[in-house]
């Protein structure tokens, strides 16, 4: 072995070795801030590449969610103002059938007229606020609505049920004479089932959109799933390595240390 104060091996070994241990150490590190095992591609080109398009995926089913959870509530707003003109117009039969009586006077005819308009008139005031992110499915002016149900752009169309008065043909109906009682009659039973069918469809709309965005959740779930199993770090593993790590960057501490000491034993032969 030649005694060297130009030269140490020992020395550059020892440091070339710390060195590794502080790379892997600060990786390790690193895993374990992110929680991550792969944060760039230079860690795993590959899985850092899949990943990255899983993740793009899961950002256009999110998308999709959202516009999904904006259609069901526009319908369900929707189905509750149908659910209250529907009750209304129960009410709104009572009267009519009130008014067909064989006897009654024009004052009590008048009242129930006027009860009758109260309650029409309280439908377009339902029909007018039924309106959700400016889309109303009832009104008179309504049209079909279509939501975004797939990253590739299919929608799903939910067709227009008005339930205005005029739609309903209840508009003009009258309790002030027998014949306009008569005839309100067959027009209330008519809007009633116009009602009942309307809100049959828009129902049917709303559980198709329900099971969509209930489908579309528990993707962005598998696929967030899978991105974890590919990038995300063994803490328990990550957090065993650190320890070790720690303990080998003490020992390439001390072991640069007495490689450095070592041209000191070539002072002991000029002694």
């Amino acid at each position: 072995m030649v005694l060297s104060v130009n030269t140490n091996l020992g020395a550059a070994i020892a440091l070339q070795n710390l060195n590794a241990t502080n790379n892997r150490l600060e990786k390790t590190q690193l895993n374990i801030t992110t929680g991550l095992r792969v944060n760039g591609p230079k860690d795993d080109a590959a899985t850092y590449a899949i990943a990255q398009n899983q993740r793009g995926d899961i950002a256009g089913y999110r998308a999709v969610g959202t516009a999904l959870a904006g259609g069901e509530s526009t319908v369900n707003v929707a189905i509750d103002a149908g659910k209250a003109i529907s009750e209304l117009m129960i009410e709104m039969k009572a009267k009519v059938v009130q008014g067909n009586q064989s006897q009654i006077d024009a004052a009590s005819r008048t009242a129930l007229h006027n009860d009758f308009a109260a309650l029409r008139d309280q439908i377009e005031t339902i029909v007018a606020t039924a309106e959700f992110n400016g889309v109303n499915l009832i009104n008179q002016s309504s049209v079909t609505f279509q939501v975004l149900s797939t990253v590739d752009g299919s929608i799903i169309s939910v067709s227009a049920q008005k339930m205005d008065t005029t739609s309903l043909a209840i508009n003009t109906t009258t309790l002030l004479t027998s014949s306009g009682a008569t005839a309100a009659l067959t027009a209330i039973n008519s809007a009633i089932v116009s009602v009942s069918d309307r809100l049959a469809a828009l129902g049917a709309s709303a559980k198709r959109l329900e099971v969509q965005t209930d489908f579309t959740v528990k993707l962005v779930d598998i696929l967030t799933d899978g991105v974890g199993n590919l990038v995300d770090a063994d803490m328990a593993r990550e957090s065993a390595n650190l320890t070790a790590l720690q303990v080998k960057q003490q020992l390439g501490v001390q072991a640069l240390s007495i490689a450095n000491a070592t041209p000191q034993i070539i002072l002991s032969l000029f002694q």
